[in-house]
């Protein structure tokens, strides 16, 4: 393997091959006494056209998380003032600061309730709750995202136990 193919799969990888997709389309327009050289420049412009675009997209990303926390910053305000409230700030911001931990331990704690047996209630309707309950804190500490890449895993363990119905 050459350095020239190396560097043409680095380039694929980094523009998601799509100079070459493009470049297999245009090459049929080509004249045909179009030179190797003249093709590789052509390919070589594609893919700095495809990583211009790329580093554009994640520009704009990056403008707008920043205007999404500036505006949440706006309304929501910030530990900063929280803090120049006298009293009741430094509470306001141990409590939010503890939120998350308190819930994912008291969600912890009754994982293991359940799952010992300490706990005696009607299982479909524990089991129910347990999914809403684990659902709901784990969508609030990690997100939709993670949330949603189990939601199928977790619909497909509810359907094997029988608890959907």
């Amino acid at each position: 393997m050459g350095v020239l193919d190396t560097i043409n799969k680095i380039a694929d990888v980094a523009t998601g091959g799509l100079a070459d997709t493009v470049l297999d389309a245009v090459k049929t327009y080509l004249p045909p006494s179009m030179s190797a050289t003249e093709k590789s420049n052509l390919k070589l412009a594609l893919e700095k056209l495809a990583m211009e675009r790329e580093r554009n997209t994640a520009a704009a990303i990056t403008e707008a998380e920043r205007v999404i926390n500036e505006r949440i910053a706006q309304y929501e305000g910030t530990a900063s003032d929280l803090r120049a409230i006298p009293i009741i700030g430094p509470i306001l911001i141990f409590v939010r600061g503890c939120q998350r931990p308190v819930w994912g331990l008291s969600t912890l704690y009754m994982d293991l309730q359940v799952f010992s047996g300490a706990w005696a209630v009607d299982e479909q309707r524990l089991m129910s709750a347990l999914w809403i309950i684990n659902l709901l804190v784990l969508g609030f500490l990690f997100g939709e995202r993670a949330v949603k890449n189990l939601a199928p895993l977790i619909t497909q363990m509810i359907s094997a136990k029988g608890v959907a119905k």
